[in-house]
């Protein structure tokens, strides 16, 4: 989560195929201050061993921060070792503009005599080489730094204060060192003391520049031994400045401490702490609360970095007694200042952790009555909370109690959990009450949506949820469960892309928690405790999982593997689609088929679906169109041969295509069976026990249809009356057909989708159901609406109507005649004539001539398809008038019609409350006024996105059109330069007023332009001139009125100098629309003058300059 309030989830994971399996990066925890705080984590021992690269988002892996004082450079060192340096260009690397002001050597200080230092290197030294002369080099250089800064400290002082609080060395703290420690505060806390006692402020720069040391003894990180040299210099520069005198340090500890006491009295720091409490108490929240707050931010900053350097320097003394007191009170203070680190407790967007007064957000009635709602734990049952805290305990903090959830991921669902219970009180739009509760409403919506995919997932398995029902679970317990939810999603690492495994997890955690909840005294879930005795849902839960889906990916043979030779997300997640997945026990068994990880002999093979790289998936996945397509060409081709007669003989003939249809879907069923191999040993048992049950059913139908149809032909050649077979087949044809009608009827119309899950309860037509289609979790709900169902159904009836007339007449039937004709042919004489006519009455003849007709046959479809899809496609982009805008002048052209348009199709009601206008153009400027906020915000989005500039956006936007100018405003952009044509026209005008006017008039924008500009000079100037100045402007624009209507304006004024008038009421505007200042004012009474001269003595004319 950042600042603004959006969440970020940082990582990789690769597609569906799972080429790859990556882990996301922790959520980044963003403080007051804005800057980024990553939420680490602690890795479990067995993580730490796991031979995988890719480390879990639980783990103790952080982004690396980019930081300023990120360049590689020369630096002369007091002993430098050997000779050997690496040179690269001073500020190639910069990564921020403070860091090139930091390390400028205009600044002075550590950072010039650096960059100094590194010039001087790459220039030729005139005099010897050496150490030594390296060593008196870089003394001269610190001397020439400190005098400069001596001669320009007030100078750097304010460039300094000019740079805020991140100037400096602060800043500068490499990465390394910035993520362990807090020597940033440190050396933060040392600039900001440095004009109060130069001293301590020494101090602290000793006790950073230890640290430093500390961590990374050989400067190995990046940045650090620039980051070391150039504090040692600042050091080295505070020692300089007490002009020789000894420094004691045995006495940093006393020295220390006493500035605490004094500076912590003179801010008034407990002062401060009663009006904080004081504020907090108020509940209400004002700016003078925010700045005050950042100002004990800062100084509580300052004060803790006091006491870390106090408690470090005691500790390395523990034998002296002043050292113990010192210890001992430091201890006390640490436990009892709540707010000494409640300021500076880091947060996303609400502070829970610590309560803080500078937080608006926070005094929210919603939010204060979500954070009530965690924090009610009376009807909980009791649980160690010994650790001060500067927060009451709460639901959370139980959570973490029983399952060892991780620190970071309490904070971060504490906090989303709280917004999200907000968010849902904001929306019911509640009276805001004194002591402000979470409404029920509220709490069973966020319960519905954050578990709706658990609650289905359990009606999917017929298995009961967690809870007995919605009605028995009262607010406080519905809390909890959805706390559980996003708790155990924050840690779930890539297990988080399986979400049905989520809801195995969940069912489980939660009835162990009902149990928990129920007694007297909380106590750890013994499916997270470790072998070791502590608790921990990572290690214990997620861990497992994760071991194996990582060991699977690292099989996949980055992507070049087979299908069936490892398991991706899909048959991870698919393994919790039946009720098969309960037999993992709780936790998940460790020697279970699910966990086992792949080996060369021994591995878990697929869950369902096996795909297997092999041409014959053009038959089986579009078998229905094969099919029907099949069968269509052997009714047609029978239908032909009988001359297109129509009787009981011909439809003998066409039912052959009963045992034709059971035959291709037996093929298919056969190719099922065939390409599951690889998934027989993990799959669930009802997808084994269907493809058995249709193998056998088609193969039996299969067989009993082709019998009854040679029975039928029997009885059809012995020319007798009997049609009991006939009659037979028939009816098992029908009967079968009308099943599968109904089915489909269940299956596809929307109608009967109601019906089809109502169904679901018997099991007897659950049964048949699933021999038709396989039932999948997801999926279930994905239909069509009637009109697009019937839509979609007469479009296919079109082309079929199409199609099957034409192949009748002009590709089947014209061979119909030829194919006799060979067959009856006897004497034909074939180079090759034992293989291609003995016996078989020229069948490779009829064949060559009927295989181009089957294949054009076949493939034609798509040309049916393609023709009928253009068409439907050219009358609904006709309807909806797609293409007519085509350029940006027919753009100009056509938004003028956009606001009436917009205001009357999406959105009648507002033009239903307003009264329309009688004149056309209030009409126009109504519809514009409604029109104008949604065009703004997609202009908003558009710019957010950063598909346009700011510039492009000023153009863009429109006006709201809601004040009382007398004309509609229109976007910039529809405006550009007319008012410059406007002039050229009127500079050239030598007919009368309507002459020009027309001329104008024949550009719409161009005349919204003109009349804009003049109706916004004249409300410009009334607005900042009064008195005599205001009169002055009113007898100008009425004596304009009136030339405008006696049409004779062309008398009244020089159109030839408009342009001059333009440009000194362009000057006066550019100056009014700037931050006002003492210079500015001046200019705006001198371009009033200059306004008023042009107007009065060269624009008017001679008989109206005295009366104005």
């Amino acid at each position: 989560k950042d600042s603004a309030g959006q969440r970020h989830v940082r990582g990789t994971a690769r597609n569906r195929n799972g080429t790859s399996l990556l882990s996301q990066s922790p959520p980044r925890r963003t403080g007051r201050s804005g800057r980024p705080r990553v939420a680490r984590y602690r890795v479990p021992p067995r993580l730490a061993k796991a031979p995988n690269p890719s480390p879990l988002p639980g783990s103790t892996t952080t982004a690396s921060t980019p930081t300023s004082l990120a360049f590689e450079t020369r630096l002369l060192s007091p002993n430098p070792p050997e000779t050997k340096t690496t040179t690269t260009t001073v500020g190639s690397q910069l990564r921020s503009p403070a860091a090139a002001a930091d390390f400028s050597p205009r600044t002075g200080g550590a950072a010039g005599a650096a960059e100094m230092a590194s010039s001087m290197r790459r220039r030729p030294s005139r005099g010897g080489g050496g150490p030594g002369a390296a060593a008196e080099n870089w003394e001269r250089l610190v001397r020439a730094a400190l005098k400069r800064d001596r001669a320009g400290g007030a100078g750097a002082s304010a460039a300094a204060a000019h740079a805020g609080a991140g100037a400096g060395l602060a800043s500068a703290v490499p990465p390394s060192l910035g993520r362990t420690t807090n020597i940033e505060q440190i050396l933060q806390a040392a600039d900001d003391i440095e004009d109060d006692d130069p001293n301590v402020a020494r101090i602290l720069c000793e006790q950073a520049y230890s640290m430093a040391q500390n961590l990374d003894p050989s400067s190995d990180g990046r940045g650090v031994l620039q980051f070391k040299t150039g504090l040692a210099s600042v050091i080295k520069q505070k020692l300089a400045k007490k002009d020789g005198g000894s420094i004691d340090r045995q006495n940093d500890i006393e020295v220390l401490w006493n500035f605490y006491l004094e500076y912590k009295k003179r801010r008034r720091v407990d002062d401060m702490q009663r009006e904080q409490e004081i504020m907090r108490e108020s509940g209400t929240f004002s700016t003078e609360m925010g700045a005050r707050a950042m100002e004990m931010k800062k100084i509580y900053a300052t004060l803790r970095a006091l006491l870390d350097v106090l408690e470090i320097l005691v500790g390395q003394a523990p034998s002296d007694r002043l050292g113990r007191q010192i210890l001992e009170e430091i201890k006390k203070i640490k436990r009892s200042d709540a707010a000494l680190r409640g300021e500076l407790m880091p947060y996303n967007i609400i502070p829970l952790d610590a309560s803080s007064v500078g937080n608006v957000v926070g005094f929210f009635p919603e939010v204060r009555a979500a954070i009530a709602a965690i924090q009610n734990c009376e009807d909980l049952p009791r649980f160690p909370y010994d650790t001060p805290q500067l927060r009451q305990k709460d639901i959370f903090d139980l959570l973490q109690y029983v399952f060892g959830f991780q620190d970071d991921n309490v904070r971060n669902q504490r906090e989303n959990v709280a917004l999200t219970l907000a968010n849902a009180q904001s929306r019911l739009s509640l009276p805001n009450d004194t002591e402000p509760k979470i409404d029920e409403k509220a709490v069973t919506e966020v319960f519905c949506k954050v578990l709706d995919n658990y609650i289905k997932w359990c009606r999917f398995l017929g298995k009961r949820v967690a809870w007995t029902s919605l009605e028995a679970v009262n607010k406080n317990r519905k809390i909890i469960l959805v706390a559980l939810y996003f708790l155990i999603w924050g840690e779930a690492a890539n297990v988080r892309f399986l979400p049905e495994c989520l809801c195995y997890i969940f069912h489980n955690m939660a009835k162990e928690l009902d149990g928990i909840l129920d007694s007297s005294e909380a106590e750890p879930a013994k499916s997270c405790v470790t072998n070791d005795g502590s608790t921990s849902y990572l290690e214990k839960i997620i861990t497992p999982i994760y071991l194996t889906m990582s060991a699977e990916a690292n099989n996949n043979n980055d992507g070049k593997a087979a299908h069936s030779a490892w398991r991706n997300y899909d048959d991870f997640n698919e393994y919790f689609w039946s009720r098969s997945c309960f037999e993992l026990s709780w936790p998940p068994a460790e020697n279970s088929k699910f966990l086992r990880k792949p080996a060369k002999r021994k591995r878990t093979g697929k869950t369902n679906f096996v795909e297997h790289r092999t041409f014959l998936h053009l038959y089986r996945s579009f078998h229905r169109l094969w099919i029907f397509l099949i069968l269509m060409f052997q009714c047609l081709t029978i239908i032909a041969f009988h001359h297109g007669k129509i009787n009981i003989s011909t439809i003998k003939v066409v039912l052959s295509a009963g045992p034709a249809f059971f035959i291709l879907n037996f093929i298919e069923c056969c190719l099922d069976v065939l390409l599951m191999f690889g998934a027989y040993k993990t799959a669930r048992g009802f997808a084994i026990s269907r493809l058995v049950i249709r193998f056998l059913w088609l193969a039996a139908i299969s067989t009993f249809v082709t019998y009854l149809y040679v029975k039928v032909l029997d009885e059809k050649n012995a020319r007798n009356n009997d049609s009991t077979y006939f009659r037979i087949y028939v009816l098992v044809l029908g009967g079968y057909a009308a099943v599968r009608l109904v089915f489909a009827s269940l299956a596809k119309i929307p109608a009967c989708h109601r019906l089809s899950n109502y169904s679901d309860r018997s099991q007897f037509f659950q049964f048949f159901k699933w021999i038709y289609q396989e039932r999948y979790y997801i999926g279930r709900g994905l239909y069509e609406s009637i009109g697009n169902y019937a839509r979609y159904v007469i479009f296919w009836l079109v082309i079929f109507a199409c199609k099957f007339p034409f192949a009748y007449y002009l590709q089947i039937r014209p061979l119909v005649v030829p194919t006799n004709i060979i067959v009856q042919l006897h004497d034909l004489q074939y180079s090759w004539h034992d293989f291609v006519s003995k016996g078989n009455r020229n069948a490779l003849t009829i064949l060559s001539l009927w295989a181009p007709v089957v294949a054009i046959y076949l493939m034609d479809i798509h040309i049916w398809y393609t023709l009928l899809s253009a068409l439907v496609g050219g009358v609904m982009g006709a309807r909806g008038r797609l293409g007519e805008i085509r350029s940006i002048e027919m753009l100009h052209k056509r938004f003028e019609s956009f606001p009436e348009a917009f205001a009357k199709t999406l959105s009648p009601q507002r033009i239903s409350s307003r009264p329309v206008p009688q004149d056309s153009e209030a009409a126009t400027k109504m519809y514009a006024s409604i029109f104008s906020p949604f065009w703004n915000e997609i202009i908003k989005s558009l710019r957010e996105e950063d598909y346009i500039s700011n510039r492009e956006m000023d153009l863009l936007m429109m006006p709201s059109n809601c004040g009382t100018l007398r004309l509609v405003q229109w976007p910039l952009f529809l405006l550009t330069s007319k008012i410059m044509l406007a002039n050229d026209y009127a500079s050239d005008c030598k007919d009368s007023q309507k002459e020009l006017w027309h001329r104008i008039s024949k550009d719409e924008y161009m005349a919204y332009a003109v009349k804009e500009c003049y109706y916004s000079a004249e409300r410009i100037l009334k607005s900042i001139v009064d008195g005599e100045g205001k009169l002055w402007v009113d007898r100008l624009f009425q004596y304009l009125n009136e030339s405008i209507g006696r049409d004779s304006l062309l008398v009244t004024i020089n159109l030839k100098k408009l342009q001059l008038v333009q440009s000194r009421l362009t000057g006066l505007t550019g100056l009014l629309i700037r931050d006002e200042t003492a210079d500015r004012k001046a200019g705006v009474t001198k371009a009033l003058r200059e306004l008023y001269e042009v107007v009065t003595h060269e624009f008017l004319a001679p008989n109206l300059r005295g009366r104005i």
